[in-house]
């Protein structure tokens, strides 16, 4: 079994590692296996943990232009391999072929960014002191960990992985399961780039087994995670216990607000995309939709006919939807959506398509709701696919209680062509990025991202995303 399979080994220490057992990785569009991964456990992970500690000299010795010029280089060959990577991303996920061919380039950004910016990393003289002379210095904290999701697998790994090494730390990385592969590939063209043996290491698993091992492993002193909320708990007390740090972003239900000054022509668009892109698989997807009164029938209409003429199909073939990433999310996906038929009104979607050529793959349909209570489940609850629930308001301030009343605070937008109202809603609503008349940025690689409440805590992106990943040392001299 597995002799036509993608060959997806672990990079431990400059080399490529099998181990003594394997697990299948599905592509999404059609249900069957193209790629048989390394199954690491605890074993594999010391050795990926200890090479990392080893070459953790080397790269504190590195200059800054060294990393910097190591982190273009390495920008510089994924580009080289843009096709490659977007084939690999596209199988890997199933989401269609333009987006993966965006996140390759979004990758390539994080490396180019934080190559940039890791020259402006330093510390600060301290005010004079009586018979003193005091300094600070940006340090990186050693071995990180990097626990990476499986919707955004390449630029998940640039996003953690590049502030990391661009501060000079080591790093090993566990991709999810059902996405091991890119950031194989990722820790490939690390060594092809002359970063040492070490520097990037990556441990396939399963998050029981590999997962678990490296966010408990005592030689760990930063991690990074990005998943569910129940996991990301697991991560967080083990990080506790080690006394280490952790960046954590833990999704979001994120809402559109939509005023009745709203330029519809811009919003609509843009709004549909917010959910529909990567099936909705996306952290910051705009899942909720609340619109004021004046405006809700017609935002309804032409977002009804937007979704109703959306093109489903595997992502090889670029269509506007591709699947969810498997059986188990499709499921759950299905299972809300029946409870949100009991809570509100279904306007179109919520069902599996039925089209022959679709038979295998994990795929659902557009889905909206309209009329939604702010309590309801599907109000509530991340349900991570293609599914948007909209809720009509009338004043300002309940808009504002509306897109505060989950437990998530990750992303917001406001629709408005009042500038007095912008500043003052941004200042209430309770969310780690707030746009005003546009969605997402496109990787949004300059710009501070993180959550408040139970979206996570921690910062990642722009500068405040190096500086996570250093530790500050005070020198105080006596004169």
């Amino acid at each position: 079994m597995g002799a036509d399979l993608l060959a997806v080994p672990a990079v431990i220490g400059g080399a490529e590692v099998t181990g003594d057992d394997a697990f299948l990785d599905l592509d999404p569009s059609t249900g069957k296996p193209f790629a048989r991964a390394a199954r690491l456990g605890p074993a594999e992970v010391d050795r990926a943990v200890a090479a990392a500690r080893e070459a953790t000299a080397a790269a504190r010795r590195m200059s800054a232009e060294t990393r910097a010029g190591l982190l273009m280089r390495l920008a510089e060959l994924i580009r080289r391999d843009h096709d490659r990577l977007t084939d690999l991303e596209t199988r890997d996920v199933g989401k269609p072929r333009r987006q993966a061919a965006a996140d390759v380039v979004v990758v390539a950004r994080y490396f180019e960014f934080y190559a940039g910016v890791l020259r402006a990393l330093h510390g600060d003289t301290l005010p004079p002191m009586e018979g003193l002379f005091a300094y600070t210095q940006r340090e990186p904290f050693g071995v990180t960990a990097h626990i990476t999701p499986w919707n955004y697998p390449l630029q998940m790994v640039g996003r953690t992985l590049a502030p990391a090494l661009a501060a000079g730390n080591c790093c090993v990385v566990k991709p999810a399961e059902d996405t091991p592969v890119t950031a194989v590939e990722i820790a490939r063209l690390a060594l092809e780039a002359g970063m040492p043996p070490g520097m990037v290491n990556v441990v396939p698993g399963l998050g029981p087994e590999a997962g678990a091992a490296l966010a408990a492993h005592p030689g760990v002193d930063h991690i990074s995670f990005t998943g569910s909320r129940p996991v990301g708990a697991e991560v967080a007390a083990a990080a506790a216990r080690n006394v280490v740090p952790v960046v954590l972003e833990l999704g979001g239900k994120s809402p559109n607000i939509v005023f009745a000054d709203a330029d519809l022509d811009r919003a609509v668009p843009l709004i549909a995309n917010a959910i529909l892109q990567n099936c909705g698989q996306t952290c910051s997807a705009g899942s909720r939709a609340l619109v004021h009164v004046d405006v809700h029938a017609e935002f309804v209409a032409r977002l009804r006919e937007r979704f109703e003429a959306v093109r489903i199909g595997p992502g090889a073939a670029d269509p506007d939807l591709g699947p969810l990433i498997n059986a188990k999310q499709r499921d759950r996906v299905a299972a809300l959506v029946r409870t949100g038929s009991g809570e509100a009104d279904l306007v179109t979607g919520g069902a599996v398509p039925d089209e022959p050529a679709l038979d295998g793959g994990f795929f659902f349909r557009p889905t909206l709701f309209d009329r939604v209570p702010p309590d309801a489940v599907i109000a509530q609850e991340e349900i991570f696919g293609p599914v948007l629930a909209v809720t009509p308001f009338r004043t300002d301030e309940e808009a504002v209680a509306l897109a505060n009343g989950t437990e998530y605070g990750l992303v917001a937008a406001l629709w408005t062509r009042d500038v007095g109202r912008v500043h003052r809603l941004a200042g209430e609503i309770q969310a780690g990025q707030v746009f005003v008349n546009t969605y997402g940025a496109g990787g949004g690689i300059e710009l501070p991202f993180g959550g408040r409440k139970r979206s996570g805590h921690g910062r990642e992106k722009g500068f405040e995303g190096l500086l996570g990943y250093t530790q500050t040392k005070t020198v105080v001299i006596g004169l």
